[in-house]
Formats: C-alpha cells, structure tokens, sequence
C-alpha cells in the first residue's frame, strides 16, 4: 500500500532533535518513529520549512545498526516544505512524511547494476494531474481524453531533470483531489522545485544503483527546526 506512514509533524518534531548537534547522537533513522519497516531508508532534511535546500542521505540498517551508505546536496520547492497531509496542489512546497518509494523511471535507461523496477519514458508517456481525471496522479500512457494536457507533464520534455527518478508515494495509494501529484525523487534542475525532491545527477545515479526493492526503502522528508519542531517535539 502506498501512502503517508508518519504523521509529516511528527517527523518533522524527530527530525528537529537534530538542532542540538550532538555529534554523539545516534543516526537519524535511530530517532524517527517509524522508518518504515525496511532496512534502507532516504532522508531528506531541510534546516527549516521555508528552505529550498538541504541534505539528502541515504541509509542501511545490517546487523540491528542503521550507518550512512552515502549524501548528496538537495533542493526542495520553491515554497518550502509543508505538512504533507493537508498540502494544497499548486503551491510549490514539498510535502513533508514519510513514503514508500512505489518504482523507478527515467529518460535514460536505469543505471548500471539498478534493481528498482523502472520504467523508460518515451513520447506517449505522461504524468496526470488533471483534479477531474480518472487517472490523477498516475503515470498515463498514453494520454487519456479526461487529462488535459495543461493540467499534465509530459516527461519526455523535462530533459536532464528526469534523466533518473524515484516516484514519490505521496498522495498515491488513495489520491486526494487537490492534494497534490507528481512528486519525484528527481535530478535537478537550474532552481528549486515545484514540490519534488531533487539531487545531482551523480547521487541520483548513485541512489538507483544502491536501492534494492527486497529492502523496501522509504524516504523521510523532514525539517531540522521550525513551529512546528519546536511545538510538538
């Protein structure tokens, strides 16, 4: 099932213990409530709501023990980041929580020695974010009637930024009219996001090679301080 696992204020609360910069602190998964149950896990971590960058790691548990396989710099929305669950469509913020990691996709083909399910895009492959579609928030092959194309991305066209990606599972198992589609683990761009995640290509690359799907990874999307640390941790 693909869907929110954690409350994005409570993580966001988790993530805020790192403020204190105990460099003897256990690793971040060893402070989340849930890290969703596999044995690697992405986090991505903004200093504050309104950052529009931050650090993306990505991590593997062996032997009871979570340790860093590797980092990259990240980019967030050009809006912040948001609590995930009461996110609005349209307003260029990342939504915060915790997300399964549904498959893989890319202009390219999948990187050397990947295992994630990937699918190749080509010209008739779409992503849908039309509120009155059948298919919101859904990868349409090709373009049905009821998703207007003004109100969908036509990957194809967005070029070295989804060269490799991870779909997101935000807003996926059940969509929510309005809440939001089309948030990707993705390669940046020149700027901030509309609401992705994105990475160097290198570490993109680098994600794809070390996910393994037996391991079921999530990623956790989360700010160091902010409100609502501050008032809920």
């Amino acid at each position: 099932m693909r869907r929110l696992l954690v409350d994005g204020s409570v993580l966001l609360a988790l993530l805020g213990s790192l403020a204190a910069g105990d460099p003897g602190a256990p690793p971040l998964p060893e402070r989340l409530a849930d890290t969703g149950g596999g044995s690697q896990l992405i986090t991505a971590e903004a200093p504050s709501e309104d950052s529009t960058t931050g650090t993306v790691t990505w991590w593997e548990r062996r032997r009871g023990t979570w340790t860093e396989a590797g980092s990259a710099p990240a980019r967030f929305g050009a809006k912040g980041l948001t609590e995930g669950s009461t996110r609005t469509q349209g307003t260029n913020t990342t939504p915060t929580g915790l997300y399964d990691l549904p498959y893989a996709f890319g202009i390219e083909r999948a990187p050397a020695g990947a295992r994630y399910p990937y699918r190749r895009v080509n010209e008739r492959s779409w992503w849908c974010q039309d509120n009155d579609a059948r298919s919101y928030n859904r990868w349409v092959e090709p373009r049905p009637p009821d998703c207007r194309a003004a109100e969908a991305e036509h990957l194809v066209t967005y070029g070295t930024r989804y060269a490799h990606a991870l779909v997101i599972g935000f807003n996926y198992d059940r969509p929510v009219r309005g809440r939001g589609a089309g948030i990707f683990l993705h390669v940046n761009g020149r700027g901030a996001t509309a609401g992705c995640v994105s990475v160097p290509a290198d570490a993109m690359s680098r994600i794809l090679a070390w996910a393994d799907p037996d391991r079921r990874p999530h990623l956790a999307i989360g700010t160091r301080s902010g409100p609502t640390a501050i008032t809920r941790y």
